[in-house]
């Protein structure tokens, strides 16, 4: 059986091999890269199954990278950096990212990140060979294909938005909490926290809502979660 294969872009030499290390002892074959510009060529090249990428590179960095990344695959992204302003992590996930480990880190915690996102795509694969479509005026889901149509337009999601979006489409007229959400699609044994849930929720609105501002799809049901209104089949 081929080795999972991980992409990690790290400009600090002693980190990279660290993470290299580690990776390989778990049997994940490790691809190294320490500038963003490099990065892309690579994961082009490579098509690695995960990529650990650092924010502060030279020649590109890592929100950049992970934007064009996000652009061309659903890859899981799992960023790295020595900041710990909450700023700093949504705009990490806004980028789609979908993971965030703050330096210093242990080795052993990023291992255990790589595997519950890797665990966490293959259920995705899965999910994505059911043969059923969810629809609403003006807003159509191929859960086959991981396809959304909004008014009749292809629109692109990446895997995490598509099954937020088809978590709340399968229970209308629900509310939601953010926790259910998270567990839903992240898997309640995983890492993370529930701003990544409102990164989500905020940019599937800006790709199916008219005016984001004003939802009519998703409903924010403030202090608890969301809400997405049935009523509009």
């Amino acid at each position: 059986m081929p080795r999972e294969r991980i992409l990690v872009v790290e400009d600090e030499p002693e980190i990279a091999e660290l993470l290299k290390d580690y990776l390989e002892a778990e049997r994940y074959e490790a691809i190294l890269c320490k500038d963003g510009e490099e990065a892309l060529r690579t994961f082009r090249s490579s098509k690695p199954q995960l990529v650990i990428l650092d924010i502060m590179l030279p020649r590109m960095d890592g929100f950049e990278v992970c934007r064009v990344l996000r652009s061309e695959s659903d890859v899981p992204i799992l960023m790295l950096s020595a900041k710990k302003r909450d700023t700093d992590k949504i705009l990490g996930l806004g980028f789609g990212a979908d993971d965030y480990v703050v330096k210093p880190f242990s080795p052993g915690e990023v291992i255990a990140r790589v595997k519950a996102q890797l665990r966490r795509q293959s259920r995705l694969s899965v999910a994505g060979e059911q043969a059923e479509r969810i629809e609403y005026p003006g807003l159509e889901l191929n859960l086959r294909a991981y396809e959304v149509h909004v008014r009749n337009r292809l629109i692109h999601f990446s895997a995490r938005e598509f099954e937020v979006l088809r978590f709340l489409a399968s229970h209308p007229n629900r509310v939601m909490t953010r926790e259910q959400i998270f567990g839903s699609v992240w898997g309640m044994d995983e890492f993370g926290d529930m701003n990544t849930v409102t990164v989500h929720v905020k940019k599937i609105r800006e790709k199916i809502e008219i005016d984001p501002a004003n939802p009519t799809y998703i409903k924010t049901v403030w202090g608890i979660g969301y809400k997405f209104d049935g009523s509009r089949r």
